[in-house]
């Protein structure tokens, strides 16, 4: 009888088992299903497909994973400006536009595998703990870098970090050849997009401005350098673009409006979840008055490319050079706040004053295709010859003085400048591949680093240059590498040679990029018809 009950209870304790097992089976599966049926209804196939990889894969995958890799094709299929940032590419990614960075305050060269101090910012970390120009870095917290093959981004990830933070550096001055330490503590050092300012040389009326990206301090750096030009005596200004991808909107538009009549049009922007939003000149611009040149080329795209158009559709300047990038789309950074990463998508497309957008033709999803543009125009001759370039003629437009101007493909130069090949001799080609005038100006500058590092001004440096005899000098450092010129080349080169020469050396000055475009600006044949623009006043 006990073993009657007993097989009775065994069979309700399993049949109740049984039941339950069904019934969370049930759930479980209803609880699936409903889920993604969720996604399913809200026609989400997105966040349906990460889901069931993550549930289903046969090995371990995290959603996170997942985004990481499906993140970046997604908007690589929209368009070609359209990229993600991950988190761990964040900051340097940003860094060229922010106008600063944490780090010593020092810039280099690597010489014979060797950190050469090339200048030292002002002010910085590293002037304030007594490092100077022409000093070398052999240690870094104690640790070798002189003579390892160490890469340049490896050495400068060594001496960036937060500021705050300290460093010790391994230092020889020459003629010393003993170490002696130096502790420099990190700060912030500024990033300055102005690359030159001076007035043109045998040309006292014209001021030359170049700078290398739109960036949030950019405008201000700009105001000044034009202001210290017109108290000068500058009257024309030539506004280098060349080389200048972009950057930020607002850079672009404030740096427009000060050469542009109140109510102007600048650029408007309009996109799908963004209305049409038209930014004018408000009529307080210092520089209203000045004759005005843009150069640019194939490498000036985006906020370049607006302030261009603006000055060309407004018939308020001369714009010289080569045919622009063609980038007319807008990307705002979208952050995403669980680890760091962000989206620039695009969200509008920008037009010129008399509507033209100047983005060239791009396949979703053929990001190759696009970047081989630029060496379709190489090959196509249109950096040789303006007649070789495509233009759509029912992209046309008039500007208010009558000018015809395109869209569609960039912005087209007024007065189109080929290519400049003069002086590119054999000679100076073998010089170029054994980076011959870069190396003869270093050893130039540490036989004179005392006297280099004192010089503050265009004309201090013009003296030491006087009594140089630079370029034969220089011809017989390149016989003892190996490098021999004939006559003919030796005339052809040698006005390139020399400016380079002077520029590189006068590079290791406080003066920076201000010497090296100061000395070749009278080789430059796009800036040589620039001036003559401006000075047969054809430039309005």
């Amino acid at each position: 009888m006990n073993n009657y009950k007993t097989s009775i209870r065994i069979a309700l304790i399993s049949l109740t088992a049984l039941l339950l097992g069904t019934g969370l089976g049930i759930m479980l599966e209803r609880a699936l299903l409903h889920k993604t049926y969720q996604h399913v209804r809200r026609g989400d196939k997105l966040s349906w497909a990460l889901s069931e990889i993550e549930e289903r894969y046969v090995d371990p995958i995290t959603r996170d994973s997942l985004a990481e890799l499906t993140v970046p094709l997604l908007l690589q299929e929209l368009d070609p400006h359209s990229v993600y940032i991950p988190a761990s590419e964040f900051a340097a990614t940003n860094e060229p536009l922010t106008g600063s960075f944490d780090g010593i305050g020092v810039m280099f060269n690597m010489l014979t595998d060797t950190v050469q101090v090339t200048n030292v910012i002002a002010g910085g970390p590293s002037a304030a703990a007594g490092i100077v120009a022409g000093d070398r870095i052999i240690t870094v917290n104690d640790s070798l870098i002189a003579g390892v093959k160490m890469d340049q981004d490896k050495v400068v990830s060594l001496l960036r970090g937060k500021r705050g933070t300290t460093v010790k550096l391994g230092i020889m001055r020459a003629p010393s050849t003993e170490l002696f330490p130096v502790t420099v503590t990190r700060g912030a050092i500024p990033m300055k997009s102005l690359e030159a300012a001076f007035i043109v040389p045998g040309s006292p009326e014209v001021g030359y401005v170049k700078f290398s990206r739109f960036a949030s301090t950019t405008y201000n750096e700009i105001l000044a350098a034009l202001t210290q030009l017109r108290d000068a005596g500058a009257r024309k200004i030539i506004m280098d673009l060349r080389g200048n991808g972009g950057g930020y909107l607002d850079q672009a538009i404030f740096i427009a409006n000060e050469f542009l009549p109140q109510g102007a049009k600048i650029v408007y922007t309009e996109g799908h979840a963004s209305p049409r939003a038209d930014q004018n000149a408000n009529g307080r611009g210092q520089f209203q008055n000045m004759e005005l040149a843009v150069v640019i080329d194939e490498n000036s795209a985006s906020a370049s490319e607006i302030v261009a158009g603006a000055i060309q559709d407004n018939d308020r300047g001369v714009i010289v050079g080569r045919r622009s990038f063609g980038k007319g789309l807008v990307q705002e950074q979208i952050p995403y706040p669980l680890d760091g990463s962000a989206m620039r998508l695009t969200v509008a497309r920008y037009y010129t004053p008399v509507g033209r957008s100047i983005q060239k033709p791009y396949t979703p999803g053929d990001e190759e295709d696009y970047n081989n543009e630029l060496m379709r125009r190489y090959q196509h001759n249109e950096m040789l010859n303006a007649d070789s370039i495509h233009l759509v003629d029912s992209l046309k437009y008039v500007t208010p003085g009558g000018k015809i101007v395109y869209g569609g493909g960039g912005i087209m130069p007024d007065v189109f400048v080929p290519a400049d090949t003069s002086g590119v001799t054999p000679y100076f080609m073998k010089l170029f591949q054994k980076n011959l005038i870069f190396r003869y100006a270093t050893q130039m500058t540490n036989r004179y680093r005392k006297q280099i590092n004192a010089i503050r001004t265009l004309s201090e440096l013009d003296a030491f240059f006087a009594d140089k005899n630079l370029f034969y000098d220089f011809v017989a450092y390149a016989d003892r590498e190996g490098v021999h010129p004939t006559e003919t080349e030796m005339t052809l080169s040698r006005p390139l040679i020399t400016a380079q020469l002077k520029g590189y050396i006068g590079r290791n000055t406080a003066l920076d990029e201000t010497a090296f475009y100061y000395y070749i600006f009278p080789q430059d044949n796009t800036l040589q018809q620039t001036v003559e623009v401006l000075e047969n006043g054809t430039a309005k």
